[in-house]
């Protein structure tokens, strides 16, 4: 159990300091981290990932703001926009998440972070 806690530590500190060095969401690290040093299952692993970003964010936008790089003067159109499309999608995902097997939905995930990869790096 001891050695769960401290490898769960370690993850929340490497998803964290990625997170607000890369700005990208914790499940992009969160999960594959989980499910392969902790065993945690996929789907759970999902739901995990969107809890604890939620502390992950919260701190590195304060920090952000901290330093001067949340402008003053933001667009509340777009983040209003992006928050609300986020809400109803985070609610869409997570149903469609749980009618796909763990084997499909690693597969799916695991292709995501591909595309993903690849068009960052051609982008």
């Amino acid at each position: 159990m001891r050695r769960q806690v401290l490898i769960s530590i370690l993850i929340g500190a490497a998803s964290g300091m990625l997170a607000g060095l890369t700005g990208v969401g914790g499940g992009v690290f969160l999960v594959p981290l989980m499910v392969g040093l902790l065993g945690v299952a996929q789907h759970q692993s999902h739901g995990t990932s969107l809890a604890v970003i939620f502390f992950i964010a919260l701190v590195g936008a304060i920090t952000y703001a901290t330093l001067g790089h949340i402008p003053g003067n933001m667009d509340w159109a777009l983040i209003l926009g992006l928050a609300l499309g986020g809400l109803v999608g985070v609610v869409l995902g997570a149903r469609l998440m749980m009618r796909v097997p763990e084997r499909q939905l690693r597969w799916i995930f695991g292709a995501f972070l591909v595309f993903v990869g690849i068009y960052m790096i051609i982008a």
